[in-house]
């Protein structure tokens, strides 16, 4: 099973779809959708073999890096791309063991886990 993203005009893709791996064609689907559907389609894959990350509504699809880049996340603008990965982190390594990330204060804070009351989970 190939699965293909359709991308708009501003590279941002729109709808994800499953192609079949035995169209007679040998395109895993690609003609049916541009006969079907139109639009522009570009392959993507769940287990991210292909362009980095598996392709979702509103994800970007950089051609010079042919690489699927998810949106920012909206409450963290400090966070830059990782353009190994294309995926978006903090802008310091996370230390290990229990942290959050401080937007405000652009830091990782240790979770104090011995304070938080597990009653009121």
């Amino acid at each position: 099973m190939s699965h293909w993203a359709e991308i708009d005009e501003n590279n941002l893709v729109v709808r994800v779809t499953v192609g079949d791996n035995n169209d007679p064609n040998g395109d895993e689907g690609y003609q049916w959708l541009i006969e079907n559907l139109g639009g522009t389609w570009v392959k993507t894959s769940y287990n991210n073999t292909i362009r980095k990350n598996f392709a979702g509504i509103g994800y970007e699809y950089n051609e010079s890096l042919d690489a699927f880049i998810p949106p920012k996340p909206e409450s963290n603008h400090s966070f830059i791309l990782d353009l190994d990965t294309c995926r978006w982190k903090a802008p310091i390594e996370k230390p290990k063991g229990n942290y959050y990330w401080d937007e405000d204060n652009i830091k990782w804070v240790e979770v104090d886990l011995e304070s938080i009351n597990t009653n009121n989970i």
